[in-house]
C-alpha cells in the first residue's frame, strides 16, 4: 500500500508538470495553465490509484479471465 501511494504521488507531480507545460504552451496563460494543471491531473491521479488497485486484485485472483500473451501463443 505504501508503494502504491508513493507511486501515485510521483505520478501526480509529473502529471501536474506536464499538464501545466502543455496548457501554457497552447494558451500562454499562467492562470489557465495552473487551473488545468490542478484540476485534470488531480482527478486523473485518483482514477490512477484505483486503476492500480484493480489490476493488483486481478493479479491475485488468477487474471480473472484475462489471458497473457504467452498463454495465447501456447
Amino acid at each position: 500500500m505504501k508503494r502504491d501511494l508513493a507511486k501515485t504521488v510521483s505520478f501526480a507531480v509529473l502529471h501536474f508538470a506536464v499538464g501545466f507545460g502543455v496548457t501554457f504552451a497552447l494558451t500562454g496563460s499562467v492562470v489557465i495553465a495552473t487551473g488545468v494543471a490542478l484540476i485534470e491531473p488531480a482527478v486523473n491521479t485518483v482514477v490512477f490509484f484505483f486503476h492500480e488497485r484493480f489490476w493488483q486484485r486481478i493479479g491475485r485472483s488468477g487474471n480473472a479471465g484475462l489471458a497473457s500473451p504467452a498463454a495465447s501463443a501456447a
